[in-house]
């Protein structure tokens, strides 16, 4: 991946936190640096867990012939997102977990939807 692409991704991510900060889901981030800043911690850390999570669920996804693999991607994915409210001071998930099962699912849906606009 290249550094243009990179940051592509991380301003991307950036708008979709900001964007679902402001939608009733229990996600709340002070300020638009916050969001740079958490969209950047969020890329590390789903660059670093998802790896050591997607090994811990092989015997799962193996278990169920990966029926279920998109059900355990995204309980990565909430699990990327909670760690990184947990980590940033001003990224917070009102509701706890359910914020965050929301928060991950709006993340998607937004991220696809700003890459379509962009072509990308």
């Amino acid at each position: 991946m290249d550094i243009v692409t990179l940051l592509i991704v991380w301003l991307v991510t950036a708008v979709s936190l900001w964007i679902i900060s402001k939608l009733p889901l229990g996600v709340e981030i002070d300020t638009p640096e916050k969001a740079i800043f958490s969209a950047a911690v969020l890329g590390i850390i789903t660059a670093l867990v998802k790896p050591v999570l997607k090994v811990l669920f092989v015997i799962p996804n193996l278990a169920t012939f990966d029926l279920l693999s998109g059900i355990f991607t995204f309980m990565i994915a909430v699990a990327c997102f909670s760690i990184a409210a947990w980590l940033v001071d001003g990224f917070r998930l009102r509701y706890g977990i359910w914020s965050a099962v929301l928060g991950a699912f709006a993340l998607t849906l937004i991220n696809n939807i700003i890459y379509k606009l962009l072509g990308v």
